[in-house]
């Protein structure tokens, strides 16, 4: 059975950081697409980054291209979402997600089969 878990919220003041992880039972991250998306209250999840299988293919969202950073790290089977130059804006639930049957990047939620109950992220003075 596939489980995905991620870790790393909590509370951080505006130009913070905060790393997120994304530790995956069941099947190997090196096999996947992995997606990372979040959602604020009252609003749609959305796309924040992809990391293809190969691990040499990312895709992030507009809002946050150059601050955050996707990355795999296949010995632990883990996914990590680095949080950079944080804003208010970036407050919202966090979800990982997973795919094993998808061969390119994708930024659509409905094409990731797995999901992780999502942490928390708030950025706040």
């Amino acid at each position: 059975q596939v489980q995905l878990e991620e870790s790393g919220g909590g509370l951080v003041q505006p130009g913070g950081s905060l790393r997120l992880s994304c530790g995956v039972s069941g099947r190997t991250v090196s096999s996947a697409v992995m997606g990372w998306f979040r959602q604020a209250p009252g609003k749609e999840r959305e796309f924040v980054a992809t990391i293809d299988r190969s691990a040499y293919i990312m895709a992030y969202a507009d809002s946050v291209k150059g601050r955050f950073t996707i990355s795999r790290d296949d010995a632990k089977n883990t996914v990590h979402l680095q949080m950079n130059s944080l804003k208010p804006d970036d407050t919202a639930v966090y979800y990982c997600a997973a795919d094993w049957r998808i061969v390119r990047l994708t930024m659509t939620a409905s094409s990731y089969e797995y999901w992780g109950q999502g942490t928390q992220v708030t950025v706040s003075s």
